[in-house]
């Protein structure tokens, strides 16, 4: 199986910032795209940022110019550097990876979520 354990979260003022890691171990073969993801009080989870194998990013608008992503390919770590956070920012933060396991007749693509870290931002 494979685990994600996100860390870094925290409770900080408006403008300040926080920097989110996210570990995945287990029974990996390869890791494909990895992400974070946030859900607010009675909103749906959605996705922040996203980085594929080859480092190319995308972001959620609301977030560009102030969130960086970024990954540790040896370590099978993915980062999210926050900036000039805001109060709409507070929310439980979901590490995501699609990782491909090793089987006994080959190989298995499988989607994990680590168990979310949450991030207050004070006005």
């Amino acid at each position: 199986q494979v685990q994600l354990v996100e860390s870094g979260g925290g409770l900080v003022q408006a403008g300040g910032s926080l920097r989110l890691s996210c570990a995945a171990s287990g029974n990996i073969f390869s890791i494909n795209a990895m992400a974070w993801y946030r859900q607010a009080p009675g909103n749906e989870r959605e996705l922040v940022a996203r980085v594929t194998t080859g480092s190319s990013t995308n972001y959620a608008d609301s977030v560009k110019g102030r969130f960086t992503i970024s990954r540790d390919n040896a370590k099978n770590m993915v980062y999210l550097q926050m900036n000039s956070l805001k109060p709409e920012d507070t929310a439980v933060y979901y590490c995501n990876a699609l990782v491909t396991t090793p089987q006994a007749m080959g190989v298995s693509l499988g989607n994990y979520w680590g168990q979310g870290t949450q991030v207050t931002v004070s006005s």
